[in-house]
């Protein structure tokens, strides 16, 4: 935690502090900046805060059986038991502040950033003190990539790309003159290369065939799978990291065709969204290389205006593209102006991806690549597809 540059941002932003508070596990954003969750050796099962004011020494409450919760931090902590103390101490703690900085969005209009529960706002406000959200100081000080990781995340990217090359091949053999396999053989398959990569995921890959294919979060499984035959449109989505700690995700999703040609509604429903895609690398890229602003929900726009412009706004069921982290889903920007309006900025180490969709009752389209935002540019992290591969010579 690099406490400097978060007090310079606190009093760049106007603000009094930073509270940042957790009861078991509810709020990943406060364990991952102070690192809560990361220290073994104790339990964690009653509430915690830690108060980074603007200027000064940080100060923390913590229940009195566990007070070694955030030994390993700067600052003073202060101890209590019984709610009463409670309170009180959250009052003391709160002393001084006018404007403070929690896991806070108005009107939950940014869910991912709203981690702290309404009842322990009320009792901050109701020590006389002003809550407003910290979803920019999250991007900064919860998202932001260091080379360590960055290097984790192109080491993963590589390995996924292997992978779903290696799953189109098997599909190809397997449809090989007529023949068939499933989508949940294919999983598994992957599943198994996951392994020989060393990579970690929460969840084994998507693959999905036809219809299943419009559907963006079905996946198969060994009682709900579906045959994969010839002349058929599959969506292969994988996502894992390097298992050590620190490690990000890489994220990707290509389309291949079990047939020598692409049938014309498939092919031009992809150039839809490839050109999408193109639009809002090219928006991020730049805003990076002229030193410009970019938010979010702009990225979010620039690949749905073209969708829209080819006839395709019905068929879009999803944001544009969402943060890379620790978890494949991370604390930072996604691009989103469609289930909700992220107006937070893509500051630079920050990954992400960009993954426009459209899906319809038979089949369903997405390209999602990475990004790292950089300095003076923005880097895509693999190769970019262009067309829906024929998986048929």
């Amino acid at each position: 935690m690099d406490l400097a540059a978060i007090q310079a941002a606190l009093r760049a932003e106007r603000l009094d502090g930073w509270l940042l508070y957790d009861f078991r596990g509810i709020n990943p954003i406060a364990n991952d900046v102070t690192g809560a969750n990361r220290q073994g050796g104790h339990l964690a099962t009653r509430r915690w805060y830690y108060l980074i004011p603007a200027a000064g020494e940080p100060r923390a409450l913590v229940h009195a059986i566990e007070s070694r919760t955030l030994a390993h931090l700067p600052g003073t902590a202060r101890k209590y038991a019984g709610r009463l103390q409670l309170e009180q101490g959250l009052k003391d703690l709160l002393a001084g502040m006018q404007r403070i900085a929690m896991e806070y969005s108005p009107g939950c209009a940014i869910p991912y950033i709203a981690r702290v529960d309404a009842g322990t706002i009320e009792l901050v406000r109701a020590a006389g003190v002003d809550v407003r959200s910290s979803g920019d100081l999250v991007q900064r000080f919860s998202a932001v990539w260091n080379d360590d990781a960055i290097a984790t995340h192109l080491a993963a990217s590589d390995k996924l790309y292997r992978i779903k090359d290696r799953a189109f091949d098997a599909i190809a053999r397997r449809t090989h003159n007529a023949g068939t396999t499933t989508e949940f053989e294919i999983q598994q398959l992957m599943a198994g290369w996951f392994r020989d990569e060393g990579l970690i995921t929460d969840s084994d890959p998507n693959v999905s065939a036809s219809a299943n294919a419009g559907n963006p979060h079905y996946l198969p499984t060994r009682e709900v799978s579906r045959l994969i035959g010839v002349n058929e449109l599959v969506l292969l989505d994988l996502w894992g990291k390097l298992d050590r700690p620190g490690a990000v995700y890489a994220d990707i999703t290509w389309v291949g065709y079990s047939g020598r040609e692409v049938p014309e509604r498939f092919a031009r429903a992809f150039t839809a969204i490839r050109d999408g895609r193109d639009a809002a690398i090219a928006l991020v890229q730049r805003a990076a290389r002229s030193g410009g602003v970019v938010r979010g929900f702009e990225v979010d726009r620039a690949a749905s205006d073209v969708l829209k412009a080819a006839d395709y706004g019905d068929q879009i069921l999803h944001r544009t593209g969402h943060s890379l982290g620790e978890s494949v889903h991370g604390n930072g920007v996604n691009m989103d102006d469609y289930e909700t309006h992220d107006d937070r900025c893509l500051v630079p180490g920050t990954g992400f991806t960009i993954e426009p969709g459209v899906y319809f009752p038979d089949f369903g389209v997405r390209t999602e690549i990475n990004m790292v935002m950089g300095v003076r540019d923005a880097t895509v992290t693999g190769s970019l597809q262009t067309e829906i591969l024929a998986l048929a010579q």
